[in-house]
């Protein structure tokens, strides 16, 4: 596989980014879980300019708030998407990408149509069967524990762009 074509990643978030578990509250405020070697992951690709969209059927604010942290903007975050491949298509337009040079990461069934479009379709190890049987990777890692670093380094790496500029890292972040 070819991790060195890809020049942006796009993300589902329960199941990717968590453990697909949630918490809510008395007022339907939900909460979830986030790995800290996932988001640094993401940062270094944002520091990198690699273009990132999350693109979920969630809805909580508190995605934007998480993932602004990260150097997203909210423009690059679709929130209660229904049919994701056509946020999948609105960020590849914007950036001027092909959908090859895309890489997805899903976990559930409402992520197939982009693992099929993209250029490498990827999932944790907890997948569901389906989206495993259409992925072109299979992280070792689970969703929530270390499968968005795992992809995010494999490109970088495999590109050379793994690598901590500190002064870069403290004036962005």
């Amino acid at each position: 596989m070819d991790f060195s074509r890809i020049k942006a990643f796009a993300f589902d978030i329960d199941g990717v980014f968590t453990d697909g578990g949630i918490l809510c509250d008395l007022n339907g405020e939900l909460f979830r879980t986030f790995g800290a070697k996932d988001s640094f992951g993401v940062r270094m690709a944002v520091l990198h300019k690699y273009p990132v969209a999350i693109i979920t059927g969630g809805r909580s604010g508190s995605i934007v708030q998480r993932f602004r942290t990260c150097g997203l903007i909210p423009e690059d975050i679709y929130l209660g998407s229904r049919d994701k491949i056509l946020d999948f298509n609105h960020f590849c337009s914007k950036y001027s990408l092909g959908a090859d040079e895309v890489l997805y990461v899903g976990d559930d069934l409402p992520d197939i149509p982009v693992l099929r479009a993209c250029g490498i379709g990827a999932c944790p190890s907890d997948a569901v069967d389906e989206v495993k049987s259409v992925s072109d990777y299979v992280s070792p890692f689970p969703g929530g524990r270390g499968c968005v670093r795992d992809v995010i380094q494999q490109v970088m790496k495999s590109r050379g762009d793994w690598v901590f500029d500190v002064a870069g890292y403290t004036a962005k972040f």
